[in-house]
């Protein structure tokens, strides 16, 4: 699975975070990533801050550096890429059923 470095903007601290991340599916120019924090009922702190400043830059695996923009997956592309997401790395359908919260999915797409 893909491993990318994300850098968000802290949403209390303004500070750059970053953090890294697995890549479980790709369609096109768009990663997707997924903010299962190990099936914990509470979302990942580089989830909440993305959601806050989704203007975000990301490394695909040593590649340089590119400005993203992160967008919650629709209830329709999750529906579409669950499964995807869970056949490339099946721990994270572990994840889901430990938490009652929805693990969210997560597209990086290129800043135009």
């Amino acid at each position: 699975m893909p491993v990318l470095e994300l850098t968000t903007t802290g949403r209390k601290s303004g500070k750059p975070r970053s953090v890294m991340l697995t890549s479980p599916v790709q369609e096109g120019q768009t990663w997707v990533i997924v903010a299962s924090r190990g099936g914990d009922d509470h979302h990942p702190a580089w989830f909440l801050n993305l959601r806050d400043h989704p203007d975000v830059e990301a490394r695909l695996q040593g590649k340089p550096k590119q400005r993203m923009h992160a967008r919650i997956a629709t209830p329709e592309e999750r529906a579409r890429l669950w499964p995807q997401v869970t056949a490339t790395y099946k721990g994270y359908a572990g994840y889901q059923r430990k938490t009652a919260r929805e693990i969210p999915l997560v597209l990086l797409e290129p800043q135009r």
